[in-house]
């Protein structure tokens, strides 16, 4: 089978140059290799030696969060099969990742496929990196849920208690601890 004498063709010159942490997190300061850098070294060599990485999400899940100033922040989990194609044979391997991201807009899938893509190739050819190994450019920090609120929705005797207490909180409130309201409820029913 053609596929493994691909990957090992790639990860022998590979494991030559590596790809360095060049792009910086503005917000927490360190380093990480980008989804363009690992294009940029893998694109070349997938041509020269023949191999096709084909991807397949086969499970995705969103949950919706609040960041800081009371916005929407989805975060995706995917995970993806990657197959490796020999073009030569047609002989493949697959290899399994799971991709995680967050944004306020449109853009989580897509920031997760290129997680999913940068790790299952960082694996796959064992491409060298220096120090930590780090996801993203960005970081989005997530609103911590009230304790006030935590205890108040905790100390309710009833459904019709629960419900009158969720409906006198503000939107934004009743978003951040809907995961306690729902426990809650169930605990109740």
């Amino acid at each position: 089978m053609k596929v493994y004498e691909k990957i090992a063709a790639i990860t022998a010159e590979l494991s030559k140059v590596g790809i360095s942490k060049d792009s910086k997190n503005q917000s927490q300061g360190y380093k990480f290799r980008g989804i363009d850098q690992v294009y940029g070294a893998l694109s070349p060599l997938l041509a020269k030696h023949g191999l096709c990485i084909l991807p397949r999400v086969t499970a995705r899940e969103v949950v919706e969060r609040q960041n800081r100033q009371g916005g929407a922040l989805f975060y995706v989990t995917l995970t993806v099969e990657f197959d490796f194609v020999a073009a030569e044979d047609g002989s493949k391997h697959t290899v399994v990742t799971i991709g995680e991201a967050m944004d306020s807009g449109d853009k989580a899938s897509n920031k997760a496929m290129s997680a999913a893509y940068k790790y299952a190739a960082f694996q796959a050819f064992c491409i060298p990196t220096e120090g930590d190994n780090d996801a993203d450019a960005t970081t989005h920090e997530v609103a911590a849920p009230d304790l006030a609120v935590l205890a108040q929705i905790a100390a309710q005797p009833d459904v019709a208690s629960l419900t009158a207490l969720f409906k006198s909180l503000p939107v934004d409130a009743r978003q951040l601890h809907m995961d306690a309201f729902q426990t809650r409820k169930k605990e109740l029913a």
